[in-house]
């Protein structure tokens, strides 16, 4: 006997077509959704919000001149005022990687920098692609439609989401390529597996020892992780991390595959055979994306450093004198780059340690903007426009608190599922974990917050049951995961106005402080 609710799930879903029409419909509808809170009224403020005024004029300046120049001072308010052009030819000395802001300037071009919905468009479009993106991992890891669509719709209302969709900053394209190189490693899973398998078999057949077992290079899933993965880093360096946490992941799923097939030297055979195929197939692939974002520098006379090695006693010398200038100087650039952000600790008044992400102490006002009543519409006796990069605190904090669970479900029950979403949480939080005095913000958990929604989603389909458990027992499970997901909409409703810098009173917007470091 089946609950109500299993009864007219099956009835609905009764036919394959049926069921493929539900799937494209959770898609297209989490999509959809991710694109209407994310492109409604995206042009406003229009002001340069906390760190777009780097990106945007870089984003600018790499369109013009293939490299980023440097500015006059002060240049914002003409800028936000269409004056655009104030640029000069000096480069200037720009830390991240090109990749971010070459596709900002996609937009640009398409809207003109005058525009401020040409400043985000790139960010905004790619935001709602990373919702159908974690549709599809979730998919694919959680074979259910149904907790995809909840996943993909989690994401699509959580507040931090939607703030870094809204406003040029390099984050959102940096947990998009960093989550679509997680893809491709699943992908490899189980075609790699079953190449392994086809191995032992053939091995066994002509009673022939399997010993290291066998050095797998057909994985083009794994080719394509190292392309995503070095446009990740190609966004910001910490893209290497994801880079270094997933290779591990599939050298550590090869050699339990390898132990389950039967392969005698199942741990030497990973480290000694396999782990050199893997690296050849992503390092050099990452490599070369990483360096080709640096081709408008490279083409150009005028970028920052470009002429370094051909200064007197700049150039090596000795062993490595053979190096191509171009090649001196632009080491000498990455080098300049990686002390610079290592040494970052200068203060600011919404740093935040990364210690303080997960119980979520100090999100970043990214915009705020005080108005007298009778001023721009304002109504109320005080009203103010606040854009904050909080995270949907019942969304955020449930899934945290599911990693505990999945620590656990990993350790007794080898739940690989929960290892694939440890794996991606740890790459994006761990390594800020080394820096604890370099200057961070909460805002790049947002590499990382797709696996919290996958763990917390594999924890609310625990919750939900299988469908040979009792009725009372799916009747309990799907009443709890409803109550959640309800809590959840209501919340990123109440939230949305400080994700989106809405006027509001503010008596609403104090109202929003939970914590003291909300305010």
């Amino acid at each position: 006997m089946s609950s109500t609710v299993d009864t007219r799930w099956d009835a609905l879903l009764s036919t394959p077509r049926a069921r493929r029409v539900a799937e494209w419909a959770g898609l297209l509808g989490v999509t959809l959704l991710a694109a209407v809170l994310r492109l409604w009224n995206l042009g406003q403020p229009h002001s340069l919000v906390f760190d777009e005024t780097y990106y945007v004029k870089d984003a600018y300046t790499l369109l013009n001149l293939g490299y980023e120049g440097s500015w006059p001072d002060d240049p914002n308010p003409a800028f936000e005022a269409g004056n655009v052009d104030s640029y000069l030819d000096a480069g200037s000395f720009i830390v991240h990687p090109p990749l971010g802001k070459w596709l900002i300037a996609l937009g640009l071009a398409v809207f003109g920098a005058e525009s401020s919905v040409g400043w985000r468009v790139s960010v905004a479009l790619t935001g709602i692609l990373a919702v159908a993106l974690l549709w599809v991992v979730a998919r694919l890891l959680l074979r259910s439609a149904l907790l995809a669509t909840v996943a993909g719709g989690l994401f699509a209302i959580d507040g931090q989401a939607i703030v870094l969709s809204r406003v040029a900053l390099l984050d959102n394209f940096l947990m998009f390529f960093g989550l679509l190189g997680a893809l491709f490693v699943l992908l490899d899973r189980r075609p790699s597996r079953e190449r392994l398998r086809w191995w032992v078999a053939r091995r066994t057949a002509a009673d022939r020892p399997i010993d290291w077992g066998p050095a797998l290079w057909a994985r083009p899933w794994l080719l394509a992780a190292g392309v995503a993965f070095g446009a990740a880093s190609a966004v910001k360096w910490s893209g290497l991390y994801l880079l270094a946490f997933f290779a591990i992941y599939t050298l550590a799923v090869d050699a339990l595959a390898r132990r389950r097939a039967g392969v005698e030297f199942w741990a030497s055979g990973t480290l000694l055979r396999q782990a050199p195929a893997s690296f050849v197939l992503m390092v050099p692939i990452a490599l070369a994306v990483h360096i080709a974002s640096w081709a408008g520098w490279f083409a150009t006379a005028g970028g920052y450093y470009r002429r370094w090695a051909e200064a007197p006693g700049n150039a090596w010398e000795g062993a490595l004198a053979w190096v191509p200038l171009d090649w001196q100087s632009w080491w000498h650039y990455q080098t300049s780059a990686y002390n610079f952000h290592v040494g970052l600790t200068s203060d600011h008044g919404w740093q935040s340690p990364a210690w303080q992400w997960l119980p979520m102490l100090r999100p970043t006002a990214l915009y705020r903007l005080s108005t007298a009543n009778g001023e721009g519409g304002c109504d109320a006796a005080a009203c103010e426009s606040f854009i904050t990069t909080l995270p949907n605190p019942i969304i955020w904090w449930l899934a945290v608190a599911s990693l505990a669970y999945l620590v656990v479900r990993l350790i007794r029950h080898r739940d690989w599922r929960a290892g694939f979403v440890l794996t991606g949480v740890a790459a994006g939080f761990v390594p800020w974990l080394l820096y604890p005095n370099r200057t961070t913000f909460e805002f790049y958990s947002i590499v990382f917050e797709p696996f919290l929604i996958l763990g917390l989603v594999l924890t609310l389909g625990v919750i939900l049951g299988r469908p040979t458990d009792a009725p009372w027992r799916r009747k309990q499970g799907v009443g709890i995961v409803v109550v959640v997901l309800v809590m959840c909409v209501l919340v990123s409703a109440f939230f949305y106005p400080l994700a989106t810098g809405m006027q509001t009173p503010e008596l609403f917007t104090r109202s929003h402080y939970w914590l003291p470091g909300w305010r």
